[in-house]
């Protein structure tokens, strides 16, 4: 019986959750300055109808006043809500027109668009589009305040039910980094494109690959890892110089995600370990409870266990690697490359010397979340917990680690050598300086529509603070589960993905990509280093997928990620 009511007090609790979430939702979009604006706001939820003066839903916004209406609703007008209402999407005035187009060209913009029709009733889809392009030009930015402002009407209706759905879609880091999409486009790219190599690095070796699986328990930390070895049969650190490759999966997948790419690398004599992290692969995340505390999908402890498990797993292929059998000689665990993907590039930069920087991340988490819940760190401090506006899931994702007990954490381990991080989790895990702190070889990949990672927070302003020799891989169209193993990702999730053929111009690039990056620890490193080069990226490129490969970033893009820099 206590169990029932337990259940039924949690199911409550999350749907207060979502019903405070909403109505702040709606007051964010929905306040109007102009005397031509709407001058009542109709929200609908289920049965239930609240109309709202907007003259007093403005002045609260400009002033925080609260009018006699609006005191019964004092508890979610929070001075957070009021924050929210200056973010806004700065677009280059010179490019509105071009973003408008390519974005309206979109899938996503259709789907998006759709869910505006549905949650403002009596508006067409047309008039919603061209209420988008009306506001991208605008001086101060485009904001889902100004899309309202330019739909016409003097009474605006809200479906709260369906705002929810448009809520998941919007989020400022991710529309930045979508928006900064023609920019890159233009600003990375090479004169020609023409390029000419003795061979194609992306097309299988002649290695015979072989997989096997093991499965290592650390009684330590009480953890059971499997992995899957990829060699060939001629692999050896005796004949071959090749560095070890370990593949580090994302949050809520395994370690078949980048199977293509183990194979591949293994084809050209490259052992390959493709761990899977007991703590944040998939079946961990399916038992989880949802609730508005990221902690409930994973725990805090995972931020330091991830990293933990590859160092663990390099002395076991270290032991295995003398002892007589099918692996001896397969791993030289002295010269190491990680390749990791959304939570695993996490893991790949810490590894590779990036110095946690848990104040810096509460700091935060602080501006993106409400204090009306709170927990308390190790340290005693607060840490808020309850969302006031949605920020992105990686965003909120990360706020699991500021419960912590450190303040800074390294977890360097200097066997690794170089490190890849595809669509990255960063944020503020690192805080403003402690990427500094990796001095190896680093490749990182962007992806313009990641709603997941956006590229601005979690890889292009990272990648400016990478201290040592870098690359910044850019696919301008590309989401955050393009470079996953084709087949097996992104069908089932809320966000749109593009997977499947669509994506294959970006796995091709990566298979090659990846193979030189890897070579530049071995004598052939000149052989391979035209591929690291924009051209050979930008020869890879179509219409609906531009590539590029960078050593830096020119001055304009570097400008534009601090104006469109969002807390």
């Amino acid at each position: 019986m206590k169990a029932k009511q337990r259940q039924k007090v949690k199911g409550k609790k999350i749907n207060l959750f979502l019903l405070i979430f909403t109505f702040e939702f709606l007051l964010l979009t929905l306040i109007s300055a102009p005397a031509i604006a709407s001058e009542r706001l109709r929200l609908r939820l289920g049965p239930f109808e609240q109309s709202v003066r907007v003259s007093d839903l403005d002045r609260f916004a400009r002033t925080g006043e609260l009018s006699s209406g609006l005191k019964p609703f004092s508890m979610l007008l929070t001075s957070s809500v009021r924050e929210a209402l200056s973010q806004r999407l700065q677009l280059d005035p010179n490019l509105a027109d071009k973003f408008i187009e390519n974005w309206l060209r979109s899938p996503m913009s259709q789907q998006l668009l759709t869910a505006l029709g549905r949650a403002i009733p009596g508006v067409t889809i047309d008039q919603i589009q061209a209420a988008v392009a009306i506001s991208a030009r605008q001086a101060n930015g485009l904001t889902l305040i100004g899309i309202l402002r330019a739909i016409p009407g003097e009474t605006v209706t809200v479906d709260a039910s369906e705002a929810i759905a448009v809520a998941l879609q919007f989020n400022p880091t991710y529309w930045q980094s979508h928006a900064l999409g023609p920019l890159l486009e233009r600003e990375l790219s090479v004169t020609s494109s023409q390029f000419h190599a003795a061979f194609d690095p992306a097309i299988p070796g002649e290695e015979r690959v072989i997989k096997q699986t093991l499965t290592f328990r650390d009684r330590q930390r009480e953890r059971r890892i499997p992995v899957d070895i990829y060699y060939s049969d001629n692999s050896s650190t005796q004949n071959s110089p090749n560095p070890l490759v370990v593949l580090s999966h994302g949050f809520g997948a395994d370690r078949t995600f980048l199977e293509y790419v183990a194979r591949h690398l293994a084809s050209h004599g490259i052992s390959v370990a493709a761990i899977e992290h007991p703590g944040s692969n998939f079946d961990s995340v399916s038992k989880a409870s949802v609730s508005d505390n990221p902690s409930s999908l994973i725990s805090p402890s995972e931020f330091l266990n991830g990293p933990k498990d590859i160092s663990f797993l390099l002395d076991k292929l270290a032991k295995l690697n003398v002892q007589p059998g099918s692996l001896q000689g397969k791993f030289n665990t002295q010269q190491v490359t990680v390749i990791g993907h959304s939570l695993g590039g996490y893991t790949a930069l810490a590894l590779a010397g990036g110095e946690l920087n848990l104040d810096d991340l509460r700091q935060s988490c602080k501006s993106l979340f409400r204090a009306d819940l709170t927990r308390t760190s190790a340290n005693g401090e607060n840490i808020s917990l309850n969302s006031s506006i949605l920020p992105s899931p990686g965003e909120w994702l990360q706020c699991a680690a500021a419960n912590l007990p450190n303040n800074k954490v390294q977890l360097r381990d200097d066997r690794v050598k170089s490190a890849i991080a595809l669509n990255p989790l960063v944020g503020q895990l690192f805080g403003k300086t402690g990427l500094k702190k990796v001095k190896i070889p680093t490749l990182i990949l962007a992806s313009t529509e990641d709603a997941f990672t956006p590229a601005i927070r979690h890889q292009l302003q990272p990648f400016t603070q990478i201290g040592g020799n870098k690359y910044l891989l850019t696919a301008i169209g590309a989401t955050h589960l393009s470079v996953g193993n084709p087949g097996n990702y992104g069908r089932t999730t809320f966000l749109k993905e593009r997977i499947g053929e669509d994506a294959e111009p970006l796995r091709q690039l990566l298979k090659g990509v990846s193979l030189a990056f890897i070579k530049q620890l071995t004598p052939e490193a000149k052989t391979y280093e035209p591929f690291l080069t924009p051209a050979y990226a930008q020869s890879l490129s179509t219409s609906e997928l531009a590539l590029r490969l960078n050593a830096e970033l020119p001055p304009i893009v570097s400008q534009w990620l601090n104006l469109a820099a969002v807390r």
